[in-house]
């Protein structure tokens, strides 16, 4: 169900904890399985779940309590925009609303393309450059003004 690669990461994720201990590796383990399939299926889970030597409903509870996870497809790009209290101060709410108009999407919708979901976040743990969103739960973007969305949206056109 994974490639020969993710499993490799999966095993080094595991490495990282006492044999007692493996499910301490499921976070990361989902990860790498949702990054080569862009989103988890109850079959991958499962999946993971047994490579990982763990219980089926333990990842489950993971995968579903954390917003990373998308139980459902994205699209290419997953922005997830920060609306807690500093950012939305800072224009959290303004930059959700400025992307849901320009892709005209709403929050939890995938453009038509299917190149971009738009989802609204907790905590990004960087309120000193709010608003941010992440792109695809990997890379940080700050001060996110019309200006700056706009360009984010160029280059990933």
């Amino acid at each position: 169900m994974l490639t020969p690669e993710s499993l490799a990461q999966i095993d080094r994720e595991l490495a990282k904890y006492p044999a007692d201990q493996r499910r301490s590796a499921i976070m990361g383990a989902l990860r790498i399985a949702q990054t080569e399939k862009r989103h988890l299926t109850n079959e991958l889970i499962e999946y993971v779940a047994d490579y990982v030597r763990i219980p089926p409903v333990a990842a489950y509870e993971v995968a579903s309590f954390y917003n990373m996870y998308d139980m459902k497809p994205v699209g290419k790009y997953k922005l997830t925009v920060c609306t807690n209290l500093p950012c939305a101060l800072s224009g959290g709410y303004q930059a959700a609303d400025y992307l849901k108009q320009k892709l005209g999407i709403d929050i939890g919708e995938t453009t038509a393309d299917g190149k971009f979901t738009l989802k609204e976040g907790e905590c990004m743990g960087a309120c000193g450059y709010a608003p941010v969103m992440l792109v695809n739960n990997h890379t940080m973007c700050n001060h996110m003004t019309p200006e700056a969305l706009d360009k984010k949206l160029a280059e990933l056109e």
